[in-house]
């Protein structure tokens, strides 16, 4: 894997390692978070684990989450970015790299806009568990069972449960090895996949039921409004799982899920199957992502949602 080496270095070399997530985390976030920062400690090093948004209530019982703190104030020898394919989403913790005596990024997005001294991209890999899984092997740490629930977490939650086209050989592999260490499947799929709130299965509901089709019905696309969540008492992180439900439905080729951060700003979910590159027109905003997941923000104003979708109905041949 290209520049393992100059990371193993880095590492090595390091005492104290700040270790974060990108904002919104998912489960491909928070569990190589967790993986890594257990798997380092383990090499004796001071490690801090950062997610500007916090962990989401389905992650929060995994183990180490409880450590996880939004933001640091000091600076460490080394700061590592998981799952960012650019600076702006580490959030505010990017403040804090900046005074870090290095920054290494650890990702798979076919997109990027680098941004760290040193790197480990692996656009290949299923999920960046993977690649941490590779790391702690590469550094001689032996994977227990608390880091292997992470890792797991990470791959059964970006492959949608083994569901996506990036899913490998080596994917399989590496569960194989989890399993083996004593990762009860069911349970942690239970946990982090299959259970969710009743209040994200009302916002979910109040999504689909808004659903609206463009292309031959091609495209769909719904909206998510801040006093939704009031009225329902419901989380952002409630209505992540939505954008691969719209996908699900027969002949839609591209999923686009608007949701209102704040009176000025829509946070976009794209999804798309068949090799759409739906990142293609996130990055016109300053998003990115994979071919087939992708994310960035817009103005939050009818005229952005129709420009958006104008450009999103270029990917429809």
């Amino acid at each position: 894997m290209e520049n393992m080496r100059d990371a193993i270095n880095a590492i090595k070399n390091a005492n104290e390692i700040a270790i974060a997530s990108h904002v919104n985390p998912d489960g491909d976030s928070i569990g190589s978070l967790l993986s890594l920062g257990l798997g380092l400690e383990k090499m004796g090093k001071k490690v801090y684990m950062i997610s500007h948004d916090g962990v989401p209530q389905r992650y929060r019982r995994l183990p180490g989450a409880n450590r996880i703190i939004q933001n640091l104030k000091k600076s460490v020898d080394l700061a590592i970015a998981v799952d960012c394919s650019n600076k702006e989403i580490l959030g505010k913790t990017y403040e804090s790299f900046k005074n870090a005596g290095a920054i290494m990024e650890i990702d798979h997005h076919d997109f990027r806009r680098p941004f760290g001294d040193i790197s480990i991209i692996d656009p290949k890999a299923a999920a960046v568990g993977e690649i941490i899984y590779k790391l702690l092997e590469e550094l001689g740490v032996g994977i227990n069972k608390h880091i292997a629930q992470n890792l797991m977490t990470s791959i059964i939650v970006e492959t949608n449960s083994f569901k996506l086209p990036n899913v490998r050989a080596f994917t399989f592999e590496v569960c194989k090895k989890l399993i083996s260490v004593g990762v009860n499947f069911y349970n942690l799929v239970d946990m982090v996949f299959w259970s969710k709130r009743k209040e994200s299965a009302i916002l979910s509901g109040i999504c689909l039921s808004r659903c609206k089709f463009m292309k031959d019905d091609r495209i769909v696309w719904s909206v998510i409004r801040k006093n939704d969540f009031k009225t329902v008492k419901g989380k952002d992180e409630d209505v992540d799982p939505v954008p691969d439900d719209m996908r699900t439905i027969r002949n839609v080729r591209v999923a686009v899920l608007f949701r209102e951060k704040d009176r000025d700003t829509l946070r976009v979910s794209l999804r798309s199957k068949g090799r759409i590159n739906v990142a293609s027109v996130a990055e016109q905003y300053n998003g990115g992502g994979h071919f087939d997941v992708a994310g960035c923000s817009i103005a939050n104003s009818e005229k952005s949602i129709r420009n958006f979708l104008g450009r999103t109905e270029t990917l429809i041949k």
